[in-house]
């Protein structure tokens, strides 16, 4: 008779089968109780990352602003290396911030993605414009970057005046004609949905410190001779994003900017707006040949100094100038 069938044999190990029974079921508890807390976090997770989507997602906004811990890395290294600035992390963290409180508040969108907003808003404060610069906005969308700069500034102790040059004409204008459709926010592009962001910033349109609106696409002869009648310490150039048209507003915001003033070009290196980079290498290319020229005609010739805007380096999708 073999050995575990042998009665016993039995008896004397029933007390060691029932301890593995309890083992067993205590284990077997244990688990469902495990498995039970686990699903009842997951449903809180789930409800919590719900909301987070509908406040960060593409929803009503056209670009999402959920960048992963990589993207911010890489921005932050940017950051620094076009600035200088040992402070890029913070600048950058700010930027974050302000967009998605700004875009909860605010009325429409600020153009662009995470990384290219959130980019050129830590980048222009570090880059120390003068103390009271004036400001020069091409082509302004909704006014929140504008918004958000001006916040950006003052955290920087940097106290702005803001000139915003825009057709606001009741949508977004570019070449491309898929560009043109109706914007993802329903927000039309007007001078009251500006004036209503601008106040987010404390900032009121009018009177000797505040935010200047000229209505009118920055090739107008009238609106440049408007707003030509000061130096600007930033000039961020958002308009129309042809080669011609950004060429235009270069050749024109060299003549108007301060000495150690900030020229921004917005989507620089973009594949999608070509015409940006190919701008600004003609305008060089343009201005090596008027120094050339210059040189050569000697005492009698034609004036040739060249561009006197310094590239400075690119940071996502922004390209970073000053002139002196």
């Amino acid at each position: 008779m073999p050995l575990l069938t042998h009665p016993f044999a039995r008896r004397a190990l029933r007390p060691f089968a029932a301890l593995v029974d309890q083992r067993v079921r205590t284990h077997t508890s244990r688990t469902r109780g495990e498995v039970a807390a686990l699903r009842a976090e997951l449903d809180v997770l789930k409800k919590q990352s719900h909301a987070v989507e509908m406040l960060l997602d593409r929803t009503g906004r056209g670009a999402h602003r959920m960048p992963s811990a990589g993207q911010i890395s890489t921005l932050v290294a940017q950051v620094a290396e076009v600035s200088g600035s040992a402070h890029a992390r913070r600048a950058v963290t700010s930027a974050f911030r302000t967009v998605v409180a700004l875009e909860a508040l605010g009325v429409g969108r600020l153009a662009g993605g995470t990384s290219n907003v959130c980019g050129k808003l830590a980048t222009l404060p570090l880059l120390a414009p003068p103390a009271h610069p004036d400001v020069l906005e091409i082509g302004t969308l909704h006014g929140l970057f504008a918004t958000a700069l001006t916040r950006m500034l003052h955290r920087e102790g940097i106290e702005p005046r803001l000139t915003i040059v825009d057709p606001l004409v009741g949508a977004q204008l570019q070449p491309d004609a898929v560009r043109d459709s109706a914007d993802p926010t329903g927000t039309p592009v007007r001078e009251d949905v500006v004036r209503a962001n601008l106040a987010l910033a404390g900032t009121a349109p009018g009177g000797a410190s505040g935010t200047r609106i000229q209505q009118g696409f920055s090739q107008d002869p009238e609106v440049r001779e408007a707003v030509s009648d000061r130096k600007y310490g930033v000039i961020v150039i958002d308009g129309d994003h042809s080669r011609e048209g950004v060429l235009a507003d270069l050749r024109w915001a060299e003549e108007i900017v301060a000495e150690g003033g900030i020229v921004v070009l917005d989507d620089f290196g973009d594949t999608a707006w070509p015409g940006v980079q190919e701008a600004w290498e003609e305008h060089l290319a343009d201005a090596g040949a008027g120094a050339d020229a210059g040189a050569g005609a000697g005492a009698g010739g034609a004036e040739g100094t060249g561009s006197r805007l310094t590239f400075l380096g690119q940071v996502a999708t922004s390209g970073f100038l000053r002139k002196g």
